[in-house]
């Protein structure tokens, strides 16, 4: 399913139009992406929780040239399924 499949999924499920869905689909992820980059957590529940993870700085190798090189300490996006969300995968 790609963003067009899921605005069409949500505007016949909730009766909007097109233009509508793709709004709300919008405004929704941008408050998401807003709140986990401001350092907040997203809950919700039946869903799953976004939050930003911090990750320790690493040594690596290129596996190129098997050089040797650092990597820097980062904060990446995480997504935590709920216990409804993996149940309903799993009955698949």
């Amino acid at each position: 399913m790609n963003r067009t499949d899921l605005v069409g999924t949500v505007a016949r499920e909730t009766g909007l139009t097109a233009v509508q869905a793709e709004a709300a689909l919008g405004a929704a992820l941008s408050g998401i992406v807003a709140a986990v980059a401001a350092g907040d957590r997203v809950s919700l529940p039946g869903f799953g929780t976004f939050e930003a993870r911090e990750r320790a700085a690493r040594s690596g190798r290129n596996p190129q040239t098997g050089e040797a090189l650092e990597i820097p300490a980062s904060v990446a996006p995480a997504f935590k399924p709920a216990a409804a969300f993996k149940q309903a995968v799993a009955a698949r």
